[in-house]
């Protein structure tokens, strides 16, 4: 009894010594026995150390998070992987295709560079042979009496034919020509052109002033080559009626070939041009279709791409001044010449003004023939021809006469038809017309010069025309 109040008491001293960090509890245990049960705080430890979270743990547990994070990334990135290889396998393809066709066009190229040589040496070789071949001298034999065709003096159409610069009236010494002599193949071929086309009249020729049938077509006359595949097809121009800035020698060409046709050139004359040298570059707001653009009063005249819509680019301020749909017009290959190229809506330019030839399903592909308004694009009047447009080669219009020309890839043909927006009436003719470079994309009139221009595989050519009236 004693003892257990000697440990009573003690337990009170020492909780009141230690209070505040000591503490008694009294109660019974589970068999009904009382128990004392003292609570100290420790004067060293925070807490107690939990079972199981020691540094063997601690660096276990960093280990399987290191695992898990790598087993997530493997997991996650095996489908890009995947699709990385895919797409990889799939532009690979695709590069492989692209060789191969770029590597069939390259030997389609060179093909074509082939035969472009073999051309180049049998013309060269042709060209010696000219040149070597000597000039037959024949004494001029006597003509038939029956004749009366060849004697000279006999008929105006051959006199005034054979009649040179400085002959005088009654003078027959031209006559001795030996190409001309009578019963040679020279002669027979003049003497066919001369049936085809019969010669003006010295009276009634207008020499070179003023208006007239179309009666002559010169030799062409290659001023440039084009130095690359662009320039196969094109059109040159010269503007009859310039207007400041640009004078009356300046130049104009447009190299047709390409998707975005859309850059003209300009040279400061003919010799410029002849030199490759171009002293202004013009980038135009609106692509170009094909080589049917014109030079008018300051202004080019095209049609735009894949539309029937033309265009009048004011050269001046370099900004497009008016535009205007062509009503029904046929364009992008419905009604072309001959040739192709889209070649659907062609302007021209001649004495009487500005023209557009065009054909619609109206005139169930007909050629067609409007003046414009040079500043509206306005249509003032149209006629309806009897011409198909795909079976003539090309058209260009003088004095008020629309002619067409038979082929473009003949090395002699013919302007073949001319339609008068006069009199409404067209009619066949035979004016010997040379197509030398053999693809001949664009015929045009310049009205000032007197001269037809045109585009002929490559190479920028004009030829001098004579007007008058037939017989």
């Amino acid at each position: 009894m004693w003892s257990l109040a000697i440990v009573w008491i003690s337990s009170l001293l020492v909780s009141t010594q230690a209070q505040g960090t000591a503490s008694v509890w009294r109660g019974n245990d589970r068999s009904g026995r009382c128990q004392y049960s003292f609570t100290v705080a420790s004067p060293t430890e925070a807490s107690c150390p939990s079972v199981g979270s020691g540094p063997e743990m601690e660096a276990l547990k960093s280990r399987l998070e290191l695992l898990e994070v790598m087993v997530a990334r493997l997991a996650g990135g095996e489908a890009p992987r995947a699709a990385a290889g895919t797409g990889l396998q799939e532009a690979y393809t695709q590069a492989i295709g692209e060789k191969a066709q770029l590597q069939r066009e390259k030997d389609r190229l060179a093909q074509q560079v082939d035969e472009l040589q073999q051309r180049v040496a049998e013309l060269q070789k042709e060209a010696e042979k000219l040149r070597s071949r000597p000039c037959q001298q024949l004494p001029p034999p006597t003509v038939p009496q029956h004749d009366s065709s060849l004697r000279p003096g006999a008929g105006t159409a051959l006199s005034h034919l054979v009649s040179r610069p400085g002959r005088t009236q009654g003078d027959t010494s031209s006559l001795r020509d030996p190409s001309w002599q009578y019963g040679s193949p020279g002669y027979q071929e003049l003497k066919a052109e001369v049936a085809e086309v019969p010669a003006p009249r010295p009276e009634d020729t207008e020499d070179y002033t003023g208006c007239g049938e179309l009666l002559f077509v010169g030799e062409p006359v290659t001023h440039r080559k084009a130095d690359t595949i662009a320039g196969k097809y094109g059109v040159w121009m010269q503007d009859p009626e310039p207007v400041a800035p640009y004078g009356p020698g300046m130049v104009w060409r447009i190299d047709t070939i390409g998707s975005e046709v859309r850059q003209l050139f300009g040279y400061e004359d003919m010799e410029q041009l002849s030199r490759g040298f171009p002293t202004k570059v013009l980038l135009l707001p609106e692509a170009v279709e094909s080589t049917g653009a014109t030079m008018y009063r300051g202004s080019l005249y095209y049609q735009r791409r894949r539309s029937r819509t033309l265009i009048r680019y004011d050269l001046a301020s370099e900004s497009v001044a008016a535009r205007r749909d062509l009503p029904h017009a046929g364009f992008h290959g419905q009604f072309p010449y001959s040739w192709g190229g889209y070649t659907d809506i062609d302007f021209a330019v001649d004495e009487e003004g500005l023209w557009v030839i065009y054909s619609t399903n109206k005139a169930k592909g007909a050629i067609v023939i409007s003046q414009l308004d040079p500043h509206s694009l306005e249509v003032k009047r149209s006629w309806e021809t009897n011409i198909r447009k795909t079976t003539v080669a090309n058209a260009f219009m003088i004095c008020g006469r629309l002619y067409t020309v038979a082929s473009y890839t003949s090395p002699n043909t013919t302007v073949n038809y001319s339609f008068n927006t006069a009199t409404s009436q067209s009619k066949a003719i035979s004016v010997p017309f040379k197509n030398r470079h053999r693809y001949n994309s664009m015929i045009d009139y310049n009205p000032i010069q007197r001269k037809l221009f045109a585009w002929d595989n490559y190479h920028i050519v004009s030829y001098d025309v004579r007007l008058g009236k037939q017989q």
